[in-house]
């Protein structure tokens, strides 16, 4: 079987080395990066020079390719909210779950907001076909089973071929505002604690994360009090954790869950030892001195501030937003959930 990948890098090869001046405009970019440009070649180089086999060398090129395409397609998208649907691909289109997905893109997709899937059949085809093409974009595992792209996203650009679930995985966490996952096998359940496992860390900035079970299921009911009764009450997790995700079977209430994340919080980034919350509007004084009190135990030192983009964002699209600047422990990140909640309420009161 062709890889879809490798016929449009082999088709960029060729347009890049036969027209050198379409890729003069980017130019400074480039000059800009060329210290972690050269840091690449440099390991390349000392694996190679420290005797790697083929083996290892055929993965980290294939990564770098996937990855590379991969960025080059999503990089004309990252102006726009997306979310991600996570689901089984053997879900019947008859099965409620199916709907509930169907469901959930459409309404996400008339909000302007586009579904990334990993473009199979079930779940994922349910969440597209919600979405639209024009809405939908897909990240393919190429397997020997149970995985071409469903109808709506077939030969569309903005799908992605992959041979790796962790290269694959990248781009599913890295690309999205938001994880909706519908009930699903084995995959499912990787891909809906992975994320949850990054967002506990901090590996990942935070976004909301839905569980969404059909109109009368328990699939994801059952999950959250195993985590409860299993992880909760043996001390493996904190209670503040249970914050970093939602169960519902409401299709409106996930989308509200979603959208209503992003109602005052805009995006957040560390800088230095600061951690900066860009927010849509300032906060109100009498809600800063509110989280000054509810949320001081989750600061290293110092106090929550006001103020203006941070020298070292260097992200203009974005210098003029307030900013809501911290010096965060890095730990509590049930607590950080909870703030960004409270920023949204516009009060500590729930």
């Amino acid at each position: 079987m062709s890889n879809p990948i490798d016929e449009r890098d082999d088709a960029e090869i060729e347009i890049a080395t036969s027209s050198p001046s379409e890729n003069k405009p980017h130019q400074p970019q480039r000059n800009r990066n060329a210290d972690l440009v050269e840091q690449i070649k440099e390991y390349a180089d000392k694996m190679d020079a420290d005797g790697a086999s083929r083996g290892d060398l055929k993965i980290l090129a294939r990564t770098m390719r996937e990855l590379r395409y991969a960025f080059k397609v999503y990089s004309g998208y990252r102006d726009r909210r997306k979310v991600t649907v996570f689901g089984s691909a053997r879900t019947r289109p008859d099965d409620p779950d199916y709907q509930q997905a169907v469901d959930f893109g459409k309404a996400m997709a008339e909000r302007n907001w586009m579904v990334i899937t990993g473009a199979a059949s079930g779940i994922m085809e349910a969440g597209h076909r919600g979405a639209g093409r024009e809405h939908s974009m897909g990240l393919n595992i190429l397997l020997p089973f149970e995985q071409e792209s469903n109808e709506i996203i077939l030969g569309d650009p903005k799908l992605v071929h992959m041979k790796y679930f962790f290269t694959r995985k990248l781009m599913f966490v890295k690309e999205c505002h938001a994880f909706v996952c519908l009930p699903g096998g084995f995959g499912t359940l990787d891909e809906a604690l992975e994320v949850l496992t990054l967002l506990q860390t901090g590996k990942r900035d935070m976004v909301p994360l839905v569980l969404l079970n059909a109109p009368h299921g328990d699939y994801w009911t059952r999950f959250d009090e195993f985590v409860r009764e299993k992880l909760l009450e043996k001390g493996m997790i904190s209670p503040d954790d249970l914050s970093l995700y939602k169960v519902t079977n409401s299709c409106e209430e996930a989308v509200e869950e979603v959208l209503s994340f992003f109602r005052v919080f805009h995006s957040m980034r560390y800088v230095r030892n600061e951690l900066v919350f860009r927010l849509q509007e300032e906060l109100h004084p009498s809600l800063l001195a509110d989280i000054n009190r509810e949320f001081a135990d989750i600061l290293l030192d110092g106090e929550f501030t006001q103020g203006e983009a941070l020298e070292q964002e260097d992200e203009p699209e974005l210098a003029d937003l307030p900013r809501l600047i911290f010096h965060f422990n890095r730990r509590s990140l049930g607590r950080l959930r909870k703030l960004v909640d409270v920023i949204n309420r516009g009060s500590v009161a729930e």
